[in-house]
């Protein structure tokens, strides 16, 4: 059966970041040399299968691929590549490392409302000291406690000295 295309290739939520995507990839690159070099060796020298994570083998299997042929392989292989080059991403830094369910949470909501393969790139900032700031190609989104900061920085010596606020 042939591979769909793979502008029908929806990124399962496990897969939230390049990295992720690049681990997959090295993943089935992993498996591809393994099995293109046990079929140059003889039955007895075959040694055990490199193990395959189960995001992998759920995707393969979700578009009718089988890992064990190297034409679905090299299928599989093209279209992860393609969506590596094509997928849009958003680039976020946070105070402090997420949560997995946070990520989970915001990946499926940038998938469903902007893109069904985009991809996050995730920094620590600890400069921010709360919320986050958000790049894309060509905008920045600075939603951070420290902007917050800044940006109020009159009324917040002014609380914090006694006086009241010119107007």
């Amino acid at each position: 059966m042939a591979p769909k295309e793979s502008h029908q290739v929806i990124l399962p939520s496990q897969v939230t970041t390049t990295g992720d995507l690049n681990r997959l990839i090295r993943e089935l690159d992993t498996l591809d040399d393994y099995l293109n070099q046990a079929a140059l060796r003889s039955a007895q020298e075959a040694s055990k299968l490199p193990q395959t994570s189960r995001v992998l083998e759920e995707l393969a299997a979700s578009h009718s691929l089988q890992l064990l042929r190297p034409g679905d392989r090299k299928a599989f292989k093209a279209i992860l590549g393609e969506i590596k080059q094509q997928a849009p991403t958003i680039h976020f830094s946070f105070a402090s490392p997420p949560s997995l369910t946070f990520l989970n949470k915001l990946v499926t909501w940038l998938r469903t409302n902007i893109d069904t393969n985009l991809l996050l790139k995730i920094g620590l900032e600890p400069s921010i000291a709360g919320g986050c700031i958000v790049r894309t190609t060509n905008k920045q989104f600075d939603f951070s406690l420290r902007k917050h900061f800044v940006l109020q920085h009159d009324l917040l010596v002014n609380v914090l000295t006694g006086r009241k606020e010119s107007q």
